[in-house]
């Protein structure tokens, strides 16, 4: 064998092995958190810490322990993204007084577009900034948006795919402030 067929040979494995190593990623991890959540397990959230999207200082999981959290994911070019997004500010301003806080994550965008898409629609609460999508795979997420509720003590009380509604979003608030 030459040794470029041979280098082919070994950069195919390599290219393999990875594919291998990444659908079972995909395959096994996520499941395991979307399984329990959707029999109604409480599952501690996994931990991230992210480049807030303004900039000024890092967005984490940790920061908000001993509040309820509405954790959304979306993305700038997700029209159900679009539609829910004021339902989130005027969540994040009625629950401001409250141990409660919303908080983005913006998965696979530019932060340009990310940066327009919360300017354009007056968000105020943090965003953490994800352009590799590394808390999707932990979390499960694979639709923009999807939106997960975490309990006081960091466990992920209820996950609801699709736009919400200021009604769901209210009493998913409440069931994680109550557990």
């Amino acid at each position: 064998m030459t040794p470029l067929r041979l280098l082919r040979v070994v950069a195919v494995a390599g290219l393999l092995a990875l594919a291998g190593l990444l659908a079972w990623h995909l395959t096994h991890q996520p499941k395991s958190i979307v399984a329990a959540v959707s029999k109604g397990k409480l599952v501690h959230a996994p931990a991230f810490r992210l480049k807030a999207l303004d900039g000024s200082r890092t967005v984490s999981l940790a920061a908000f322990r001993g509040k309820a959290v509405v954790l959304n994911f979306w993305a700038s070019d997700c029209p159900p993204c679009k539609r829910e997004m004021p339902t989130l500010q005027a969540a994040a301003e009625r629950w401001s007084k409250k141990p409660v806080t919303v908080v983005g994550i913006d998965v696979l965008d530019s932060k340009s577009a990310a940066r327009a898409f919360a300017h354009e629609h007056g968000v105020t609460y943090p965003i953490g900034f994800d352009p590799l999508g590394d808390t999707v795979g932990p979390y499960g997420v694979t639709y923009t948006p999807t939106t997960f509720f975490v309990d006081r003590r960091g466990r992920i009380v209820k996950r609801i795919l699709g736009p919400l509604t200021t009604s769901t979003l209210n009493a998913q608030i409440d069931a994680a402030l109550a557990s």
